[in-house]
């Protein structure tokens, strides 16, 4: 008897196999859950991320007038896009925001299309032949964004000059124009051509140059035109310089349109809210602080 009770114990207690394919599918289920909900959440922080970035750069651009490409292509390196691929955007982004101010800039008649168009015979062609260098390293796409970085760099130290030193180089402009000098002549197209290809060959390696340098440029070749033409003028020309440059990258695959969109979205607005606060902050204060920031980035990229 007792040999009985042992075995029907030892029956009892028997584990043949435990089926556990129910547990593998709910926790195979479960580790595709959560990295799925991780990514969800880190894409959602990324474009709420590029929508303040945009909100920014618009803002400082609307109180400043410069600052755009120079902010924008360095804050799209740090949120980890390529570099050809952050310039190309960074082209396409400045062409459409710019296209609202050139409309109005031509109903206020604060263009000058002739300088407009010098500059363009500069700066297209400039831009095709860049372009075409690019296209040429496209196979060799570390060695384009390494030459690109570094382009980066020392065009953003040129922008920090350019910006803290404007109003000295704006009056030495003035001081050299003294009471006779009149902008005309053969001689100061092609100053103006070759202007425009240099803006084109930087704006298209880099999406930088179109305004702070291209502003302080046409200050120097035209000191006697007012302000808010030359401005004007610049804009005008920024608008075809980074279209073309913008779609040729686009053409090489140096294109996010999700991230466009995310900055359109902040950077209209921030213009609006920077261009009514215009001159209530002290260019004094804005200026060097925004040198220094262009010095730092740049020396970062470039070294």
């Amino acid at each position: 008897m007792q040999d009985a009770n042992r075995a029907g114990c030892e029956q009892g207690i028997k584990i043949d196999r435990i089926d556990i394919t129910g547990y593998k599918k709910y926790r195979y289920a479960a580790g595709q859950l959560f990295p799925a909900v991780f990514v969800d959440v880190s894409m959602d922080l990324l474009n709420i991320g590029l929508v303040v970035a945009g909100l920014v750069v618009g803002f400082i651009v609307g109180m400043t007038g410069v600052g755009g490409g120079s902010l924008m292509t360095p804050i799209l390196l740090w949120f980890g896009i390529n570099p050809a691929t952050a310039v190309g955007t960074d082209l396409l982004y400045a062409a459409i925001t710019k296209s609202s101010g050139v409309l109005v800039h031509r109903k206020n008649n604060n263009i000058d299309w002739s300088i407009t168009g010098w500059l363009t015979l500069g700066s297209v062609p400039a831009v095709m032949l860049t372009l075409w260098f690019l296209s040429s390293l496209n196979e060799a796409p570390d060695a384009m964004n390494a030459i690109i970085k570094q382009a980066l760099g020392f065009v953003l130290f040129a922008t920090a000059l350019a910006i803290l030193f404007k109003k000295r180089l704006l009056d030495f402009a003035h001081k050299r124009a003294g009471g006779n000098y009149k902008p005309s002549g053969s001689r100061l197209n092609v100053l103006t051509v070759i202007t425009g290809l240099v803006l084109g060959t930087m704006v298209a390696l880099t999406s930088i140059g179109a305004g702070a340098l291209g502003t302080v440029a046409l200050f120097i070749l035209y000191p006697l035109l007012p302000t808010r033409r030359l401005v004007g003028t610049e804009i005008a020309h920024a608008v075809p310089l980074t279209l073309v440059a913008g779609l040729g990258h686009a053409s090489m695959g140096n294109m996010d349109w999700h991230v466009l969109g995310y900055l359109l979205v902040g950077s209209l607005p921030g213009i609006y809210l920077g261009s009514h606060l215009t001159g209530r902050i002290s260019d004094e204060w804005l200026r060097p602080c925004l040198a220094t920031m262009l010095v730092l980035i740049g020396y970062k990229l470039a070294f």
